[in-house]
């Protein structure tokens, strides 16, 4: 499928969209401030237009393809909120090259996450996507109402969820190994946090543009980091000096990679944010990172 032509958007637009989207302002005081920027053409309400994510152009690999077969399938989460459910995506057929936990934004389980749990499973993994909204009726179908229903949960429960989640994908025929975790946004932060909570479980942890966990908690990760970083990601970029301190400091295993001239989200296909050659790159060194150290 063609990917859509950026426009033209100023990078503090994109600044605006980044803390909208992450709750540091509301919609009045994001849409006030498209308009200070707009110029020409590109009115604030085209401006909005531009940046918000168009799903139908994140789908790389169809649900119905042949390679590949896909469930729905609930967990018990005890500690979070009681139930999960998750998109179970499986190789048709071949060696399964490890479980890769996907760990969505902060605005519940949304096409581009499916198609990304799509996309590790035709690379030959079994990946579960779990849906943080499922006790308040999953994924309301647009991000600003999933980011608002995100909102309302407690964050601790949330980690809950995806440690069970973590723990219902290990036990899936009889597994016993390590699991990969691949997190974007909100879910890179989840990533780093299963890491280090979780070490027992978690084998391989790939953060795209997330904030570190507790950096007391950093000399618990047992699992090897693949960090992806955007060059123009201040808020995130922020808090990565002291926690490469901390990971070097207790001698943990780690590759951290920046990608110039990107956006924070690069890597999603559906929004203006999206960088082809950089989600490439660091796309394919993450399944080759999964792969290395999950290899059984």
């Amino acid at each position: 499928m063609s990917k859509r032509e950026p426009p033209a958007i100023p990078r503090r637009a994109f600044e605006l969209y980044d803390r909208y989207a992450h709750g540091q302002i509301d919609r009045r005081e994001f849409m006030t401030g498209l308009a200070g920027v707009a110029a020409g053409t590109m009115t604030a309400p085209a401006l909005l237009a531009s940046l918000m994510p168009d799903y139908a152009q994140a789908q790389q690999v169809s649900f119905t393809d042949p390679d590949i077969v896909a469930a729905y399938r609930e967990f018990d989460a005890p500690q979070g909120h009681g139930k999960g459910r998750g998109y179970l995506v499986r190789p048709a057929a071949g060696m399964v090259a490890g479980r890769v936990l996907v760990v969505h934004e902060n605005r519940g389980l949304n096409p581009y996450i499916e198609d990304v749990a799509r996309r590790l499973a035709k690379a030959g993994f079994v990946a579960f996507a779990p849906d943080a909204l499922f006790t308040l009726g999953g994924y309301p179908g647009n991000d600003d109402d999933g980011r608002a229903l995100q909102q309302r949960l407690d964050g601790d429960k949330i980690a809950a969820d995806f440690a069970a989640a973590a723990r219902f994908l290990q036990s899936l025929d009889g597994g016993k190994g390590k699991l990969g975790v691949v997190g974007f946004c909100f879910g890179g932060f989840i990533a780093n946090r299963l890491a280090a909570e979780q070490p027992a479980l978690i084998g391989a942890a790939v953060p795209f543009y997330g904030m570190p966990p507790s950096l007391d908690k950093v000399a618990d990760i047992k699992a090897a980091l693949l960090i992806q970083m955007a060059e123009m990601d201040d808020r995130i970029n922020a808090a990565w000096p002291d926690y490469e301190a901390a990971l070097q400091r207790h001698g943990i295993r780690y590759q951290a990679h920046v990608y110039p001239g990107t956006q924070h989200g690069f890597h999603n296909d559906s929004t203006p944010r999206y960088h082809p050659e950089a989600a490439e790159q660091a796309w394919s060194r993450s399944l080759a990172f999964l792969a290395g150290h999950l290899a059984d």
